[in-house]
């Protein structure tokens, strides 16, 4: 039987659940309730603890971001290394390339003008001479693009008509060079030569108007003596060599200045540039060397140097024709690479080494005074190089 039963529960201050009865009501219905077991309340936490690191905890967190830090910048120091490395290989290969192209062009130039002088020896007609000079590097050129091997040019009507002043002074120039050295020895056309620099200001000062800093003026008077010096001293001196010398260094000054004003903007390669001037300098050319020397002269000119020298004059004739083509064509292309200085200094250089290896290999006579005359006009002209910049 069930009886009603009244019941409180209090929670001591110490946590313990007791039990009250009513006074009043006394029935042993049950002899003991079990009540579960409620957990210490002032152990229970309502706010998330926050938790502080102690010292040592902190320290460690410095070292790891120090040492994070310095494989960070390790890793940029061998990023940076290696990028410098590959700056360095590229600058290394330049000058190797560079160096590859003066070695080359200077080669290609002394051996030029060594067979240029004995086909000008055994077949004394320079006209004829300079238009298979320019006829070899056309057709070599035109067999290059015609094969993919060199890339064509982009070219238009404006182009060429740029281009025309160029190749004249650039034909005169070539003509008047062959003449001179078939008449007087090959050094002292290379010294004569020597004093381009000069007419290169004296055209710019008074046809031009520009004007130019002191040295540069200064640097004239080795040139000027020392092209004199030479001349006076000259065992083999001839009138029509000596011109024809001159001439030549008008000749390319106004190539220069031509080319400088009228194909600025022409995205042409240096080797491509060449080519098209070689074409157009044939051209204009040709006819002139007919009506100079002609055809008759020529076959007569032809059957005795082979009587004379054989065969091998026929190489000779390719040898000073593609060679011709072949020096002049990487010196165009080493502009590409270098500044205006750089081959300024080549440039005498190579005077230099044709010089002394034309007087080596046709034994030409020198007094020591004309050997003073010439390396007091090459030393001017280094003198400009340096000073026009």
């Amino acid at each position: 039987m069930m009886c009603s039963l009244k019941q409180s529960y209090v929670i001591g201050t110490n946590g313990v659940v007791s039990q009250r009865r009513n006074p009043f009501v006394q029935l042993p219905v049950l002899s003991s309730i079990s009540m579960p077991k409620i957990p210490n309340l002032s152990a229970i936490s309502v706010a998330k603890p926050l938790h502080i690191a102690s010292v040592e905890s902190l320290g460690s967190l410095e070292i790891g971001n120090k040492r994070r830090s310095l494989v960070v910048k390790k890793a940029y120091d061998a990023d940076r290394s290696e990028g410098e490395g590959v700056v360095e290989k590229a600058e290394a290969a330049r000058k190797v390339k560079i160096g590859f192209y003066f070695a080359t062009w200077w080669f290609l130039n002394v051996i030029f003008n060594i067979y240029n002088k004995k086909v000008l020896n055994a077949f004394p007609f320079p006209w004829l001479t300079s238009t298979l000079s320019l006829a070899a590097g056309s057709l070599i050129m035109l067999i290059s693009w015609a094969t993919k091997v060199a890339e064509v040019p982009n070219t238009d009507v404006e182009f060429w008509k740029s281009l025309f002043p160029v190749a004249l002074a650039h034909t005169i120039g070539h003509v008047a060079a062959t003449v001179s050295m078939s008449k007087v020895a090959v050094s002292f056309t290379h010294i004569i030569k020597s004093g381009e620099p000069a007419f290169s200001v004296l055209v710019s000062r008074f046809i031009l108007g520009e004007t130019f800093p002191l040295p540069v003026y200064l640097s004239l008077v080795p040139i000027i003596g020392g092209c004199g010096l030479a001349a006076l001293t000259e065992l083999n001196f001839n009138m029509t060599g000596f011109m024809g010398a001159m001439i030549s260094n008008l000749a390319f000054v106004f190539r220069n200045i031509f080319s400088k004003r009228g194909m600025k903007g022409k995205s042409v390669s240096g080797m491509n540039y060449y080519a098209c001037l070689s074409l157009l300098s044939l051209l204009i050319l040709t006819p002139f060397a007919i009506a100079v020397e002609g055809p008759q002269l020529w076959a007569v000119g032809w059957q005795k140097a082979i009587t004379e020298i054989g065969p091998h004059f026929i190489w000779w004739v390719a040898a000073q024709s593609i060679f011709y083509h072949l020096y002049n064509q990487v010196s165009y292309m080493s502009l590409d690479e270098i500044s205006p200085l750089t081959f300024s200094i080549g440039n005498t250089m190579k005077r230099i080494s044709v010089i002394v290896s034309s007087i080596i290999i046709f034994r030409t006579p020198v007094q020591p005074v004309n050997a003073l005359g010439a390396a007091i006009a090459v030393l001017g002209t280094f003198l400009y190089s340096q000073a026009k910049q």
